[in-house]
């Protein structure tokens, strides 16, 4: 199994790698345009907050997961695909799914901002920090080379300047930016189920071989991912409504971004590829069924205390 994931490899020809950067460029402006200077600000005035968020995703989060790593030992490219899962920022379904849970939406929205302009320098970092602990992945780190400044300047091209340019449409044209803010969001789920079928798609018949070993992986993962940002919210004695977002933001990744990233400085490597590609597919199960029940529970609150 491991020379063969570790082998295998989803190659895209420069023109549709290039569509893909696009594509999610686009996606990152859509969550942009639902996001004003202002969500900047209101985050700032309550730092805890904000120190919080960034804990879970940029400090916690990858340490449990190179912990993960280091007990379990899966194959090697399997985890570094982990480790690239967890140094990725939030999803772009991140806000919905808080807003579906009855969590704080402008917390949300706000600690997307900043952690999309984060993941600039915290994705690459985390990458070949925890990843360079490991030796099995520090070898494929050393076998490719990559130039960390070259994925700080891609992670930059596609997170940052779609950021502003949708900051700035929010902040001048507000009402076509809610309108199309929904079409956008339509259209990254889109974007994700072709970019996940264009990962899987060339190679098959042997995704489908270790579907049963990834799967459980990427279950465990997410898993933990949540519970992260659950238990350090409650630790830092965070209401309800603020953990709420916290544990989305943490549970959420935006496994699209780490997608582009293996395709472009891993050439597609195999068990990286799989691994966050199920990410892509599993975060949306997950995160739905948890809003709903928070969704569920909270509604069941409120007819107690109107009742």
């Amino acid at each position: 199994m491991e020379e063969i994931l570790d082998n295998v490899k989803v190659n895209f020809d420069e023109q549709a790698l290039w569509t893909l950067n696009i594509a999610l460029a686009f996606v990152m402006f859509g969550v942009a345009l639902e996001i004003k200077p202002s969500d900047f600000k209101r985050i700032l005035l309550e730092p805890k907050l904000l120190l919080t968020g960034i804990l879970s995703q940029f400090i916690a989060l990858p340490f449990l997961t190179f912990i993960l790593v280091w007990i379990i030992r899966p194959i090697p490219s399997v985890a570094l695909g982990m480790i690239m899962v967890a140094a990725c920022p939030g999803g772009n379904i991140s806000n919905f799914i808080t807003h579906l849970a009855k969590g704080n939406s402008a917390l949300s929205v706000s600690l997307t901002a900043f952690a999309t302009l984060l993941a600039i320098f915290f994705t690459p970092l985390n990458l070949q920090f925890w990843g360079g602990l490991y030796e099995p992945t520090q070898l494929i780190l050393q076998n490719v080379a990559i130039e960390p400044w070259q994925m700080v300047k891609l992670v930059a091209l596609l997170l940052a300047v779609p950021l502003i340019l949708g900051i700035i449409c929010n902040t001048y044209f507000p009402i076509r930016s809610k309108k199309l803010s929904k079409f956008f969001k339509i259209a990254s789920l889109l974007f994700f189920i072709v970019l996940i079928g264009l990962a899987l798609g060339k190679n098959k018949s042997v995704f489908l071989e270790y579907v049963p070993y990834i799967f459980w992986l990427v279950l465990l993962h997410n898993c933990i991912a949540l519970l992260t940002g659950f238990s350090l919210s409650k630790l830092m004695g965070l209401n309800m409504e603020d953990t709420k977002s916290i544990t989305i933001e943490t549970g959420i990744q935006n496994s699209g971004l780490g997608l582009l990233l293996i395709f472009t400085f891993f050439e597609g490597l195999g068990g990286m590829a799989l691994i966050a590609a199920f990410w892509g597919i599993w975060h949306l199960v997950s995160g739905l069924v948890l809003g709903s029940i928070w969704s569920r529970m909270g509604s069941t609150k409120k007819k107690v205390l109107n009742g």
